[in-house]
């Protein structure tokens, strides 16, 4: 019997970040966990030989609108972020190294930041300030993102993924079934619910 969803996810992907803000609002109101499984979708992307549709000239112009659509439809506080795609590499190394009492607190803080107040996240500065906000030793943070143990456990968290043949961000799984997409997470709650 499934105990949680399991939520795949990059902060990188404006489609993690609805799907985080519908999450929050699903934990409020069912009885439902969230295993949030940090990956690195450009990793991902490696991995299984395909284009990011943000470097597909077509599908990036569509992307902003689409995200403004949903978001306005749920009513989430979303803007599409000036300085889209960055890389994502230290935000997700470094939810592997933090204490696990500031684990929501951390991702809710990079996605707030970068999908709600535009902030460029490719500048240490601005990284920095949120972990200054969190009260997180930045020195520390810093050393430890760089550690190679640190740098293989995201790797094998990504090809972990690719194993279980995801292939996109947001993924959830249930019951060993993937539902794919931030318009799939009602449907995994459904699965959820048959248990």
């Amino acid at each position: 019997m499934t105990k949680k969803i399991e939520f795949y996810f990059d902060i990188i992907s404006p489609y993690s970040f609805l799907a985080h803000k519908k999450i929050s609002e699903i934990e409020k109101t069912k009885k439902i966990l969230f295993s949030y499984k940090p990956i690195l979708l450009g990793g991902l992307h490696n991995l299984l030989e395909i284009t990011a549709p943000a470097f597909v000239k077509s599908k990036n112009k569509y992307l902003s609108s689409d995200c403004m659509m949903v978001a306005k439809k749920y009513n989430i506080d979303f803007k599409f972020n000036d300085k889209f795609p960055i890389s994502s590499l230290d935000i997700m190394r470094g939810l592997l190294i933090i204490d696990k009492k500031k684990i929501k607190d951390y991702i809710n803080s990079f996605f707030e930041a970068y999908w709600s107040m535009n902030i460029d996240l490719s500048k240490k500065n601005e990284i920095i300030k949120i972990l200054n906000n969190l009260e997180i030793d930045t020195d520390n943070f810093f050393f430890k993102i760089k550690d190679n143990k640190i740098k293989e456990v995201l790797k094998k968290l990504t090809h972990e993924a690719f194993q279980k043949d995801i292939f996109g961000a947001p993924t959830f799984i249930v019951n060993n079934k993937i539902f794919w997409g931030q318009d799939r997470l009602e449907y995994a709650v459904d699965e959820f619910e048959k248990n």
